[in-house]
């Protein structure tokens, strides 16, 4: 688990720091974020509603609703972010905010990849590993550009909100790793079984954001298509 746990956060930190040595084409920024779009909702699919349906039967939807809207509510702090939005007009009082938002994010999602209902809870969910890891490259990336632009000469600056952002998935599943303590007490089970359902709404949400986003003019673009249908399939081999 603590190999996971650093190449999490080795891969979100680097995939922001990259942003001070290159230039990462607009297109290619593009395409990763559709290609993890199609990943996430395919997880949320193929994986995640049936196991929430599974564990708490015709309320599962209240709580992916809930997921789904409390994405909402978060994206007024981090304006979208989530899926690539860099807001070059921001100023230094936004950045707090949107670090909060996306700390909440990460580490709901951090806690869904290690926490089973009824499993062993220091498993992986290894396709919702690989697509919070990949969501969260572009997001890291998105997120330095902002600060280089708001502290461009500071980088203890840049970097600290950064270390912040890519330890809380790490810590997320730290905690869910060890959410099995909880099931001893008064209604841990349950806890654990509207978070995973909170993320599944949080997923749809993203996912299907930056999917419909990541259309231009609703045009069909068959390198995205391409993009999408690889995601899809991809998780498909990962979970089926």
């Amino acid at each position: 688990m603590t190999v996971l746990y650093l190449i999490l956060f080795t891969a979100v930190f680097a995939g922001g720091f990259t942003v001070t040595l290159i230039t990462i084409p607009p297109k290619a920024l593009k395409l990763l974020l559709a290609f993890t779009g199609s990943l996430l909702f395919s997880i949320a699919v193929l994986d995640l509603i049936p196991e929430v349906y599974s564990n708490l039967k015709k309320t599962a939807g209240v709580y992916i609703l809930a997921g789904f809207f409390l994405q909402i509510i978060m994206e007024f702090f981090s304006h979208g972010i989530e899926h690539g939005h860099t807001h070059h007009h921001e100023s230094k009082t936004f950045i707090p905010m949107m670090l909060v938002s996306l700390s909440l994010h990460s580490l709901l999602e951090g806690m869904a990849v290690s926490y089973h209902p009824g499993g062993t809870s220091s498993l992986v969910d290894n396709g919702l590993y690989i697509g919070i890891l990949l969501h969260h490259i572009p997001i890291a990336i998105a997120l330095m550009a902002i600060l280089t632009e708001v502290y461009p000469s500071r980088k203890i600056q840049q970097l600290i909100p950064l270390a912040i952002f890519a330890c809380m998935s790490p810590l997320g599943m730290f905690l869910g790793a060890h959410a099995g303590l909880m099931i001893n007490l008064p209604g841990g089970q349950f806890l654990l079984n509207i978070t995973t359902g909170i993320v599944t709404g949080i997923l749809l949400h993203i996912s299907t954001t930056i999917l419909f986003e990541s259309s231009e003019d609703h045009r069909f673009n068959l390198l995205k298509f391409i993009t999408v249908l690889f995601g899809a399939l991809l998780t498909m081999f990962i979970i089926l």
